[in-house]
């Protein structure tokens, strides 16, 4: 089980909520909450949108559910604190990018990470 979906189903279990409770606290839909706890492995992560829906229909922060989600993608997560200003202009860049373009950049990444090319 990945840490997103552990994150979804203790926190459905500890309140005694459904799929359909999840989605209608956080507004988001019921279709999305199942298919976020029952994914083995996630192809990137939700958008942001999503995320911060599912944090309040989780009542939890949203930072703990980004964090989830990107270990559930394969993905490292960092605290806002902790970003160098470099990686933080890189991160803005990206939301201004289309989801094709996104998703050659993750490609892009991906590859880098795979051969080493990254360091």
């Amino acid at each position: 089980m990945n840490p997103l979906q552990q994150l979804i189903r203790d926190r459905m279990t500890e309140r005694g909520w459904s799929y359909a409770d999840v989605a209608r606290r956080g507004g988001i839909p019921r279709s999305t909450v199942h298919h976020l706890a029952t994914a083995e492995q996630l192809r990137r992560p939700p958008h942001s949108t999503t995320l911060e829906g599912l944090a309040e229909g989780l009542t939890i922060p949203v930072s703990v559910v980004r964090e989830a989600a990107a270990s559930a993608a394969g993905l490292a997560a960092w605290q806002e604190s902790a970003i160098d200003p470099e990686l933080k202009l890189l991160v803005a860049a990206l939301t201004q990018l289309d989801a094709d373009d996104r998703r050659h950049v993750l490609a892009l990444v991906q590859s880098m990470l795979s051969t080493g090319r990254s360091n």
